[in-house]
């Protein structure tokens, strides 16, 4: 399916859905997307039995233009969306307004008159903030799509579901995976929870955003997914600099190192990306130590309740709040390499 739907022309106007949950991961032409989506401001047609929205007016009210948001954001508006924006610290949404993004003073007010209202915050208390306390939940007109991406607990999904569908609107979570980088060029991992209609509905949304898009389950399992991401990244980066750490107190030339071992079974997008930062003394976050260690603390709890031990994962929980405690916390995750560096 996914091959068919890759190759096959696409006529404008109206896409046929995927049947097949994994050929969300397909892409269609940017230029397909300027024309043509599953989100609009309400006209639908039915092609085959299937619910199809020819798009019009096509406004997505996006929450939380931080390192992560804001190359989002842009790739939405290359797609051709109209973006309404919110962020706690205003400046931070400045050149977004600035390249055409239409700011507003409340997540009320971005949800207000959009069809698509993404969520991307920093901690499970925000989410819960902008959805329940006079935010989406009650402005985001009736049979709009909610998106939380960020990175939250299960159960706040779970919730957030169960309360939108009261009030005729439609949850997915859906979290991601690729760090600014994969933010910034547009392919993100992303891992969807919730009804499997509403995620095929918004396939273009998410294309325009990623690259790898897997339909993961009933709601909360999206978030599932990003806890087991994170709880594999979790022991990796420890791998990482402590590899290279180790080449490096040998006396090796570590480009050299690193271009034998990211090849082989040692390889990983943390070591190819991260790695590399790590040894130019670049610890600008794409990801922040302190929302690893929210991630962590969630999938820890999470682990605990199904009675699953993860050593690993408490360990660098451990070692990135020491990092914290030293004033790392607002660097990115491979300021872990400082913890092996010789004085």
């Amino acid at each position: 399916m996914a091959a068919e739907l890759r190759d096959a022309p696409v006529p404008l106007g109206v896409y046929p859905l995927p049947t097949d949950p994994q050929s969300l991961t397909s892409r269609v032409s940017r230029e397909f997307l300027r024309f043509s989506c599953y989100v609009c401001s309400g006209k639908k047609t039915e092609q085959a039995g299937r619910r199809v929205i020819v798009m019009a007016e096509k406004v997505i009210g996006f929450i939380g233009t931080g390192v992560m948001g804001r190359g989002m954001i842009r790739n939405l508006m290359k797609a051709g969306y109209k973006l309404q924006v919110y962020n706690r610290t205003k400046s931070k949404a400045d050149e977004l307004v600035a390249e055409g993004a239409a700011w507003k003073e409340t997540p009320a007010a971005a949800a207000e008159g959009a069809h698509v209202i993404i969520t991307m915050v920093g901690y499970p208390k925000d989410v819960e903030s902008v959805y329940f306390d006079n935010g989406i939940l009650d402005h985001a007109p009736k049979d709009a799509y909610l998106v939380d991406m960020t990175t939250s607990s299960p159960q706040l999904a779970e919730k957030i579901s169960a309360a939108a569908e009261e009030k005729g609107l439609h949850a997915l979570d859906a979290p991601v995976s690729g760090g600014d980088t994969g933010a910034e060029n547009g392919t993100l991992s992303i891992m969807i929870g919730g009804k499997k209609e509403d995620a095929e509905a918004l396939a273009p949304v998410f294309q325009a955003m990623g690259q790898k898009i897997v339909y993961q389950g009933k709601a909360g399992s999206g978030q599932h997914t990003k806890m087991a991401n994170q709880i594999a990244i979790a022991s990796n980066m420890i791998g990482v600099a402590e590899a290279l750490a180790y080449a490096k107190h040998a006396g090796l030339d570590t480009d050299k190192v690193m271009e034998s071992i990211e090849t082989g079974a040692a390889g990983s997008w943390s070591l190819s990306n991260l790695g590399r930062r790590m040894l130019k003394g670049d610890f600008e976050p794409g990801f922040y130590i302190k929302h690893l260690i929210k991630d962590e603390r969630i999938a820890l709890e999470s682990a605990k309740t199904m009675g699953l031990e993860t050593p690993g994962l408490a360990l660098s929980k451990k070692i990135y709040e020491e990092l914290a405690d030293a004033g790392e916390e607002n660097s990115g995750t491979q300021a872990i390499y400082k913890k092996y560096q010789q004085d």
